[in-house]
C-alpha cells in the first residue's frame, strides 16, 4: 500500500461512524441545554456582532468575526461543496445545513470558553482550547496535545488544500500555471503573516465582507436565471438527504458522511480554529463573543455553501460518484469535483465572467483563510514555547508554513484534501472531548448572561460570582474593578 493510501485510511478512519456520532452529542447537548440558542438569541448573535471596540490588547467582536470568517470561509464554500455533491450526491447539501444549524451549538460552546479561560499573551489575548484544557481542566498534558495536534495541523497539513484551490482555479480561469501561483502566493502570504495580528485583523475586515457579498450578488444572479428550478432542486436535495430518490437513494451514508465532513471543514464548528479567534475580542462577557462566533457559522454554511450548491445543482454542472466505480450521473462531463464545477455554473449564466470571478473570489477566501491558520498556527506554538524562544520558534514556523503552501499548489487536489481532513479530523476529537467535558462553566456563563440581560444590564463577566475558577484575564479584571471602587 502507497504512502498516499495509507494517508486515505487514517482520514478514513478519522471521519467513521465513532466521529460522526460525537459531533452529534456534543451538538445536541448544547442545543438542548442552551434551549436552542440558535433560534432563540438570533438578535443577540447580530447585535453583539456590531457592538464593543478593540481595545491594545484585543480586537473588536466584529473583528473577531471576520477572522474567524476569514478561516471559515475558504475552498470549503466552492470547491468544498463541489466535492460533497460528487461524493454523497445532492443530499449531501442537506446534512450540511444540518451540521451548522446543530453546530452552532457547539460554536457558542468553545467560543464562550475561550473568552472564559483566555490570557494576556506577549500584550495581545490568545486563547483556545489548549487554553482551556489546561485551565478549565486541569490537564495541562491535554493542552499540549491539541496545541501540537493544531499546530501541526494549520501549519502542514490544511493549507495545501488552500493553496491548491487557488493554482487550480486560477489555471482554469487564466492560464496561470500552479508553478507561477505558487511563487506569487508565498510572496503575499509571506507579507501579511510577518505583520502579526493586526495586519490580519485589518485584511479580514475588509477583505472578507466584500468578497462575501460580492460572491452572494453573482450567485443570486445565477439563482435567478434559473429560478423555475427552485422547487425541484429543494426537493432533490431533501429526497436524496433521506435515499428517497432513485438515482442516489443507495449513498444516503456517503451523503451523510460528505455532508458533514465538508460542512464542518467548511464552518469549523467544534474544530477550536474559530475559538482562537473568539479568544481575541475585547468584550465584557464571554459569551457575546459565543454568540458573535455561532453566528458566523450562519453566514458560512447557510448563505454562502448554500448559494454555492444552489449554482452547481440548478445548472446541472455536476457528477456524482458511484462508491463501485464509474459515475451515477456525470453531467459534468468527467470534470474533476472542485472549484471547476461552480465556475462553470457561473460561465453558463454569465460568460466567460463566470471562471474568472469565481477564480477571484476563491483566491481572496482561501488567502484569508490561510492567514487565519498561521494566527491558529502561531497561537498555538506560543502555548507550547514560553518566554524568549517563542519569537525564534515563530520564525522557524514561517518558513514551513510558507513551504506547506507552496507544496499544496503543486500537488493534486486529492492529496491535499486528504492531508486536510486528517488535520480537521485530529483537531476535531481533540477540541470535542475538551468541550463536553467543560459543560459546567459554559452553562454556568450562559445562564449568568441570561440572568443579566433579563435585569436589564449589559452582562459583564465575574468570575467569582459564578464559582468558575482559574479565569486567569477575568480574575485580574475583577480584581482591579474592585480596587477602583475601593479607590473612589
Amino acid at each position: 500500500m502507497g504512502f498516499e493510501a495509507i494517508l486515505g485510511k487514517v482520514s478514513e478512519y478519522l471521519w467513521s461512524v465513532p466521529m460522526l456520532v460525537f459531533i452529534a452529542v456534543v451538538a445536541g447537548v448544547y442545543t438542548i441545554a442552551t434551549g436552542f440558542l440558535q433560534v432563540r438569541f438570533f438578535k443577540d448573535m447580530i447585535t453583539q456582532t456590531f457592538t464593543g471596540k478593540s481595545s491594545a490588547s484585543g480586537v473588536s467582536p466584529f473583528q473577531a468575526l471576520v477572522i474567524g470568517l476569514s478561516g471559515r470561509v475558504g475552498t470549503g464554500n466552492i470547491a468544498g461543496v463541489a466535492t460533497a455533491i460528487a461524493a454523497g450526491g445532492p443530499g449531501a447539501v442537506f446534512w450540511m445545513w444540518f451540521i451548522a444549524f446543530f453546530g452552532s451549538a457547539a460554536a457558542f460552546a468553545e467560543s464562550t470558553l475561550a473568552q472564559i479561560y483566555k490570557k494576556r499573551v506577549d500584550g495581545e489575548y490568545r486563547g483556545g482550547p489548549a487554553y482551556y484544557a489546561e485551565k478549565g481542566l486541569g490537564w495541562k498534558w491535554y493542552g499540549y496535545i491539541f496545541a501540537v495536534v493544531a499546530a501541526v495541523s494549520t501549519c502542514l497539513l490544511t493549507p495545501g488544500i488552500q493553496a491548491n484551490a487557488i493554482a487550480e482555479s486560477m489555471n482554469n480561469a487564466f492560464g496561470i500555471t500552479p508553478l507561477i501561483t505558487g511563487i506569487a502566493l508565498v510572496a503575499i502570504v509571506g507579507y501579511v503573516i510577518f505583520g502579526g495580528i493586526r495586519r490580519i485583523a485589518f485584511l479580514a475586515s475588509y477583505v472578507v465582507p466584500i468578497m462575501a457579498l460580492f460572491y452572494l450578488l453573482v450567485a443570486a444572479i445565477v439563482i435567478f436565471a434559473n429560478i423555475e428550478q427552485v422547487p425541484s432542486t429543494f426537493a432533490l436535495i431533501f429526497s436524496s438527504a433521506f435515499g428517497v430518490d432513485s438515482a442516489f437513494g443507495g449513498i444516503i451514508g456517503a451523503a451523510i458522511s460528505w455532508g458533514v465532513k465538508r460542512g464542518l471543514y467548511s464552518n469549523e464548528a467544534g474544530q477550536g480554529t474559530g475559538a482562537q479567534a473568539a479568544a481575541a475580542a475585547e468584550v465584557s462577557h464571554p459569551v457575546k463573543q459565543g454568540l458573535v462566533q455561532s453566528f458566523s457559522v450562519y453566514i458560512d454554511t447557510l448563505l454562502i455553501c448554500t448559494a454555492t450548491a444552489l449554482m452547481i445543482l440548478m445548472t446541472g454542472n455536476y457528477s456524482v460518484e458511484n462508491p463501485d466505480g464509474g459515475f451515477l450521473v456525470d453531467y459534468a462531463n468527467g470534470m474533476e469535483a472542485g472549484a471547476g464545477y461552480t465556475q462553470a455554473a457561473v460561465d453558463g449564466v454569465l460568460g466567460g465572467f463566470g471562471s474568472a470571478f469565481v477564480a477571484i473570489s476563491l483566491f481572496f477566501f482561501a488567502f484569508t483563510t490561510l492567514v487565519a491558520y498561521f494566527y491558529i498556527a502561531e497561537t498555538n506554538l506560543f502555548y507550547i514555547v514560553r518566554g524568549e524562544k517563542r519569537k525564534i520558534f515563530s520564525n522557524i514556523m514561517k518558513p514551513l508554513f510558507l513551504a506547506a503552501v507552496f507544496f499544496g499548489t503543486v500537488r493534486s487536489a486529492s492529496f491535499a484534501w486528504t492531508l486536510a481532513d486528517i488535520g480537521l479530523g485530529l483537531m476535531v476529537w481533540v477540541n470535542l472531548i475538551a468541550v463536553i467535558l467543560l459543560y459546567k462553566p459554559t452553562i454556568l456563563a450562559f445562564k449568568d448572561y441570561q440572568t443579566q440581560k433579563r435585569e436589564g444590564l449589559d452582562p459583564v463577566f465575574r468570575p467569582s460570582q459564578v464559582d468558575i475558577k482559574n479565569a486567569d484575564y477575568w480574575e485580574e479584571r475583577e480584581l482591579e474593578e474592585e480596587m477602583q471602587r475601593k479607590t473612589v
